[in-house]
């Protein structure tokens, strides 16, 4: 076989005419599309990059707010332990002081109720002494125990002060007319005259003296000077002493 070198070089001309068409329109379009591909690749791992880290940051504060979340919890279950412990507290207090006072109040209400039994023994009691001491002195009473009654009262009208006498004398209001004089048995005349002498003294007054016999009075005097009363005897102090005895208490 004979080589034909026109041929050949035809060939080299027509392989060199492809391998140009090739580079000029399907190599560097080609390469123009794998460029592009390849930027917007770049450009896809650039963005992915971005949203990692943004995703990354986000965890970041994500796992930092749910730590403070914790911790604000934590705080606020210890702010209210806190203010439960506090509250039982009070609540403790307030129903110690109640039941506090629901002890004294019913030791309050016990020892009123001691004392009013108490009292309603010492009531029965004056009642009845009163009632002994009316019936006693009632069978005991005699002219003795008036004259008795009169030498105190004789006594006690001597002793009187200035002051004392002063002031008796406005106790009566308007100056009487006369003196009434009641007494359980008849007064003798010496009697009467210690009687008048210690009245005209301790009154001032220069009045008659008018005497009635009181056989109630059981023994002893019972003198009027206007509005002012002198009791010196048996019947005015057992009245005194039962209506004492009377009074609720």
């Amino acid at each position: 076989m004979e080589l034909n070198w026109s041929t050949f070089l035809l060939e080299i001309i027509n392989f060199l005419v492809l391998v140009w068409i090739l580079k000029r329109f399907l190599y560097r379009p080609v390469l123009e599309v794998i460029n592009k591909r390849r930027s917007s690749i770049e450009q896809s791992l650039t963005e992915s990059q971005r949203l990692h880290d943004e995703a990354q940051a986000l965890k970041g504060q994500y796992e930092g707010r749910l730590a403070d979340w914790e911790k604000e919890r934590n705080q606020a279950r210890e702010t209210l332990a806190q203010e439960l412990d506090k509250e039982r507290t009070r609540q403790l207090e307030a129903l110690q002081a109640s039941l506090e006072q629901e002890r004294e109040k019913s030791r309050v209400a016990r020892d009123r109720q001691h004392a009013e039994q108490l009292r309603a023994i010492e009531h029965d009691a004056l009642q009845q002494g009163a009632v002994f001491a009316s019936r006693l002195l009632g069978q005991a009473c005699g002219a003795e125990l008036e004259t008795r009654l009169l030498d105190i009262l004789l006594d006690q009208l001597g002793q009187l002060s200035e002051e004392q006498t002063s002031a008796l004398r406005q106790q009566w209001g308007e100056a009487p007319d006369c003196i009434q004089v009641g007494s359980a048995y008849p007064l003798s005349d010496a009697q009467r005259q210690r009687l008048e002498s210690a009245l005209h003294r301790a009154s001032g007054l220069d009045v008659p003296i008018d005497y009635v016999r009181d056989a109630e009075l059981l023994a002893g005097l019972r003198i009027v000077i206007g509005a002012w009363v002198l009791a010196a005897n048996v019947r005015d102090e057992l009245q005194g002493f039962t209506e004492f005895a009377r009074v609720p208490r």
